[in-house]
């Protein structure tokens, strides 16, 4: 039976924490590599830490209710402030750490936090830049000293400082901790996480202990997760699966965290930690596999041929052996052959030798490369879920994995589509509170009785399995009626390694058109090999052999929806390759990297003129921002390209 609530006395983060070390004291809990040497921390001494922090934030005013905002990459301390916030009362609120000031201002004033726990000089100093926007701020505590040491500020205190302060609270007031976190209940809020502001300024989700304890509990169970697991820690804390994953499913289960030294770094300690349990948004995987692929071309003919022939064999027959399918004895010889010397070693550079559970959410990920990941004997999975249902909506139970599919309600979880809009609503012991100091979108969002309608349009198939189309507000129809779902058409051109980003245009027009962004590494790597020269990704977007190269993968999906009865008619007739890239610093993507329709439709509004015309070329202009923070403009002609389209296969009903 699903866990609809925390066992009795372990029913906040802090309570499970404050067990860990008594009953694993020794157990690996985090891991964190600096210099290029990983520091291990044990259950005992983690909890040591966390205890000396929420005593020396109490003794820095921070009371019950307040809010603390954490700011940085995955470093140990920060998860250790989360708990230690929690163990007073206190309520974290993880921030992106590379959003722009402006953006952590609005966050820090609209939470009302009091005090702040960054990670370094950079988040101090952003930080500090709006501080006079958000005066309830109080206290801002910094891990990393370095470059900090010469600041005159007051309210700047140092992790050990704090630390230190606790340590001294406590010797006359031993009794106080152990009596806040036995205060803690179920109901109290555990977490603040803001969406990602895809339509607007992003909204505070209220999750409690328990919204983060079931879901965390549920899926543990669901995938069998022991304390013997091993999980890489580098997706923005803010977000909210690495706050299930990371900490919510870590604590409850006791395995290890592993926080890479840096980002540049990850992939490189993905292989020398060798996680049990991973997750990564679709581009990730597809970024490895492009690496991969890439490679492969530059070797000799002899290895090419080896590594053709046993992925040919692992495509045939890998899916089947991971899921216990009877697969003959000369498959299976020529299978454990080819992990033998093609398999294994491709596993352990990729740093997915020891995964025996993968997720990958929050975009579609490509049939050929969740097949290619699954025929190595990666147990990859796609799941659904948002923010507001503390991660967990669908998950692919074990043999019934599909490409095309993203599985049936999670443990505990109801789904249902509404009739009427297609849109899918959930419930779930992991539904969200409400949005904090939002009672219009919370009634907007969640029913009285429950019910979180997710924005998503949908529906299931025969046996019980979800499918996700797009955004419900985005589906809509051309002039001549047919269904128009730009993101399914986009998942499909993004689903060639070619291609790093697509817009779709078509709703209450006569045609589909399109803007792409080349992937940079895949198409490069191809201009080199054909001797194409090139000095920079603008160059890159008007060559025409590339243009050439991105028709193909147009045409391919144009081939592709003329098979679906549904969509058609809404093959893309024309396209551009946009000479920058859709940026979040421009405000064109979110922080997770989810296009933000509306600006840019008001910023390439001629372009999309230029589409719909009989012009063969527009001129463009566009604000970008450099590395340093300075803004500038983007001058060029583009070609507009026309694709082929081809006559359905069949007709709708």
């Amino acid at each position: 039976m699903p866990i609809q609530q925390a066992p009795a006395g372990m029913d906040t983060f802090p309570k499970i924490l404050r067990d860990h070390a008594k009953v694993r004291p020794d157990k690996v809990a985090y891991r964190e590599k600096e210099f290029g040497i990983w520091q291990a921390y044990n259950w005992s001494e983690v909890n040591d830490h966390v205890r000396a922090l929420a005593q020396g934030l109490h003794v820095q005013g921070v009371k019950r209710g307040d809010r603390i905002a954490i700011i940085g990459n995955n470093r140990p301390r920060l998860y250790w402030a989360m708990a230690a916030a929690q163990a007073i009362g206190a309520v974290p609120v993880p921030m992106y750490q590379d959003a722009v000031a402006k953006d952590i201002g609005y966050v820090l004033e609209h939470a009302e936090i009091t005090a702040v726990v960054a990670e370094n000089q950079e988040q101090v100093d952003k930080v500090l830049e709006i501080h006079d926007q958000c005066p309830s701020i109080k206290t801002v505590i910094y891990c990393d000293p370095k470059g900090l040491r010469k600041y005159e500020v007051p309210f700047l205190f140092s992790f050990s400082d704090i630390q230190e302060k606790g340590r001294e609270f406590a010797i006359g007031n031993a009794s106080f901790l152990d009596a806040e976190i036995d205060r803690g209940k179920a109901d109290d809020i555990a977490v603040l996480p803001y969406t990602s502001g895809t339509t607007g300024n992003p909204k505070g989700v209220v999750l409690s202990h328990n919204n983060i304890l079931c879901s965390s509990f549920n899926a543990n169970e669901f995938e069998g997760l022991t304390e013997n697991e091993e999980i890489l820690a580098y997706l923005p804390m803010a977000w909210i699966g690495d706050h299930i994953f990371s900490y919510g499913q870590a604590l409850v289960a006791g395995f290890a965290v592993n926080c890479p030294e840096s980002t540049e770094t990850v992939l490189t300690d993905l292989r020398e930690i060798g996680p049990t349990y991973y997750f990564a948004p679709p581009r990730v995987f597809e970024n490895l596999l492009t690496t991969v692929m890439v490679r492969m071309e530059d070797a000799s003919k002899i290895k090419r041929s080896v590594f053709n022939h046993f992925l040919g064999v692992a495509k045939r027959v890998g899916a089947d052996i991971l899921e216990g399918r009877s697969v003959s004895f000369g498959d299976r010889i020529q299978y454990a052959l080819g992990n033998l010397i093609v398999y294994g070693p491709l596993k352990d550079t990729l740093g997915l030798r020891r995964v025996h559970l993968a997720y990958t959410a929050g975009e579609a990920i490509g049939p050929e490369i969740f097949d290619f990941y699954r025929s190595l004997g990666v147990n990859l999975k796609q799941l659904y879920g948002s923010t507001e249902a503390s991660v967990y909506v669908t998950i692919q139970p074990n043999g019934e994995i599909r490409s095309d599919t993203v599985g049936p309600p999670a443990p505990g979880t109801e789904v249902k589509i509404d009739e009427k809009t297609k849109e899918v609503l959930f419930k779930s012991p992991g539904v969200f509170v409400e949005y904090f100091k939002n009672p219009k979108a919370t009634a907007e969002t969640k029913t009285k009785d429950g019910w979180v309608m997710t924005g998503d349009a949908g529906f299931f198939d025969d046996e019980g399995h979800l499918h996700i189309i797009d955004r419900a507000k985005d589906v809509g129809t051309l002039k001549d009626g047919t269904l128009f779902a730009p993101k399914y058409i986009e998942n499909k051109l993004k689903f060639f390694p070619n291609v790093k980003e697509a817009v779709a245009f078509g709703a209450d027009r006569d045609q589909v058109t399109a803007f792409i962004n080349l992937d940079l590494q895949a198409v490069g790597s191809w201009a080199e090999r054909n001797n194409i020269a090139y000095a920079s990704y603008q160059e890159l977007t008007a060559i025409p052999e590339i243009e050439n190269l991105l028709k193909e993968n147009v045409e391919q999906v144009n081939a592709d929806l003329a098979n679906d009865p549904n969509v058609a008619s809404s093959q893309i007739t024309r396209f551009i390759l946009l000479p920058k890239e859709l940026d979040a610093d421009d405000g064109e993507l979110t922080q997770t990297r989810k296009v933000r329709r509306r600006i840019v439709a008001e910023r390439y509004e001629g372009l999309i003129n230029a589409l719909y015309s009989n012009d063969s070329e527009a001129h463009m202009k566009a604000e970008v921002t450099f590395e340093d923070g300075r803004k500038g403009f983007l001058e060029a002609d583009v070609k507009i390209i026309d694709a082929q389209t081809f006559e359905p296969q069949k007709k709708a009903a």
